[in-house]
């Protein structure tokens, strides 16, 4: 048997969503991000680099989804609470609706919401998350 080669999936950019071909879907997304809020809500401190992502969940029970390359973000729990992130995913398309961009300074992680408000949180393990992202 020989194994076959896939090419690379080719990103698009469109408006605040990051467009995939079909072939990156079958990292499969929505598992990997229940997966992370099982975690968050165990309080377990985890980082799970995935393809163009980086998710990780904290102590605190926060968890959240990265895309490095756009330095985008998604909370995907707060508090124990899992919160809403919308996600298209089809056999010809994946996006995800990024409601914020992130930034790693020193020991604060720092969230530029869409709306304006830029959240300081210090306490995340923001050395290994600028480390997964390669930073």
């Amino acid at each position: 048997m020989s194994a076959s080669k896939k090419k690379p999936a080719k990103a698009k950019r469109q408006g605040r969503e990051r467009v995939q071909s079909a072939s990156f879907v079958e990292l499969d997304i929505q598992s990997e991000i229940r997966y992370i809020i099982k975690l968050a809500q165990a309080e377990d401190s985890r980082i799970v680099a995935l393809g163009d992502f980086v998710l990780f969940s904290t102590r605190t029970r926060d968890a959240w989804l990265l895309d490095p390359t756009d330095d985008l973000a998604a909370c995907v729990c707060r508090d124990g609470e899992p919160q809403p992130l919308t996600i298209i995913d089809t056999p010809t398309q994946f996006g995800i609706d990024w409601p914020a961009k992130f930034d790693t300074r020193g020991e604060t992680f720092v969230v530029y919401e869409r709306s304006g408000r830029v959240v300081e949180i210090v306490g995340y393990p923001t050395a290994q998350i600028a480390a997964a992202c390669g930073r």
